[in-house]
């Protein structure tokens, strides 16, 4: 306030005084104006100095002056340092960001919020293609074309990374991952995976060959013992019971292997040939059948319908995911539990559920229940006679229907496995009869 007052001060000395001369010449007035304009002409001197400082020579310091224009450019001079020196902070972790990206193997694409390529790292030049010189600025879909990673980028839903071969070179596969950030950018990954990739078709087929390998020797196996089971009442008792243990086991091993088999095509098949609208109501009827022949009259199973759309897909992939989801609750709940098979709508898609009463699963087996062999109770699920590959076969039979699956339950609240299909995947009752 001291500097305002001085400069209120001034001006009122320069008023004054002009007013005084003005008097003392009988031109009050003129004397008045005369003494006011002094005041305006230093003060645009002052602005005029402002002005050619922060025009013409930004980075020196400010004229010297004093009262409320050396205030005034003073503080504009710390402001102005105090802005160089975060300037220059952040320039270094743009260099260090960009020197740390530079260091990975995996590239890095910065996206602006129209999906433009604003800056990458040399791995994505050696994985991708780009080229600053060409490239910069043009929408990342006019470099990675291929149709699943369009409608990827356009999904928004980028909790899943996308495995697509890179868009230079068809032996190199690529995993792609998106993150969003800051006003709607994006931020683009990808990751070498052709070793993993090599690895996992490696194993695909290891599993698939030796699944069909064993196949010839159990049906031949299974045949003599069900030849020798005829003659169960001329062997030896002790023999007769070896007999009923191997016709058991081979049964398990031929349904392990069918397993097997069904879950390799699964992986390596594209799918999709046989989709067609399915009737959901008879689907739930024969699996609620087959699911009642297999309790035995130990469970009650209910079937309930709020959905009307069918579902487009493969019959014989959605059946086997729905038996399995089935069956499992028959195995795995107590004699006398309650087992309900539901199709009902599910926000603009549907929802296929299995939900029983009976004892529940610990929450902290839930991640890991659609891994293969996984087990919550080895001792009861060899009991049961199960194979262990049932929900990693409910699992990829939604993943090839664009759906997903979510298990809910607590110990003693009973299980509900629910697969989610989206509209997409549903038809109007009037469509399928058309």
């Amino acid at each position: 306030m001291g500097l305002w007052k001085r400069e209120a001060w001034r001006l009122l000395l320069l008023a004054g005084s002009g007013l005084a001369v003005g008097w003392l010449l009988s031109h009050a007035w003129a004397g008045l104006a005369l003494g006011l304009g002094a005041c305006l002409a230093f003060h645009l001197h002052q602005l005029r100095r402002l002005h050619r400082w922060l025009t013409l020579t930004p980075q020196a310091e400010p004229p010297a002056t004093t009262g409320i224009w050396g205030d005034l450019l003073d503080r504009l001079y710390r402001y102005q340092k105090g802005q160089r020196h975060t300037q220059e902070r952040l320039l270094g972790i743009i260099k260090r960001v960009q020197e740390s990206s530079e260091a990975m193997r995996d590239s890095v694409v910065m996206l602006d919020g129209h999906g433009d390529m604003e800056w990458w790292n040399s791995a994505a030049e050696r994985m991708l293609g780009l080229r600053a010189a060409h490239d910069r600025g043009h929408h990342i879909t006019n470099l990675v074309r291929d149709p699943r990673f369009i409608d990827y980028f356009h999904a928004r839903d980028y909790r899943e990374p996308l495995t697509l071969p890179s868009p230079i070179d068809e032996q190199m596969v690529l995993q792609f991952q998106i993150t969003l950030y800051g006003d709607d950018e994006r931020l683009l990954m990808a990751r070498d995976i052709t070793r993993l990739h090599r690895l996992e078709e490696m194993r695909r087929d290891f599993v698939a060959n030796v699944s069909h390998e064993l196949r010839t020797p159990l049906t031949v196996l299974a045949g003599y013992l069900e030849t020798y089971a005829t003659y169960a009442d001329q062997l030896p008792p002790r023999f007769a019971r070896g007999v009923d243990r191997m016709q058991e086991q081979t049964v398990r091993m031929q349904s392990l292997v069918s397993d097997l088999l069904l879950l390799s095509k699964l992986e390596i098949e594209r799918g999709g040939a046989d989709h067609a609208p399915l009737a959901m109501s008879a689907l739930l009827a024969s699996v609620q059948r087959d699911a009642e022949a297999l309790s035995g009259g130990r469970h009650t199973l209910e079937v309930e319908q709020s959905e009307a759309r069918a579902l487009v897909g493969s019959e014989q992939e959605i059946r086997s995911a729905l038996s399995n989801l089935a069956f499992n609750a028959v195995r795995y709940t107590p004699e006398g539990s309650h087992i309900v098979l539901r199709w009902r709508p599910q926000g603009d898609g549907a929802c296929l559920e299995v939900e029983d009463n009976g004892e529940g699963i610990d929450p902290v087996h839930l991640p890991r229940l659609t891994e293969r062999f996984y087990r919550v109770d080895k001792g009861r699920s060899a009991a049961t006679g199960g194979t262990g590959l049932g929900l990693a076969i409910v699992k990829h039979v939604l993943l090839r229907h664009d759906a997903r699956l979510e298990i809910d339950s607590r110990p003693g609240q009973g299980a509900r496995f629910r697969c989610l299909f989206p509209a997409s995947r549903l038809l109007e009752p009037q469509l399928v009869e058309q």
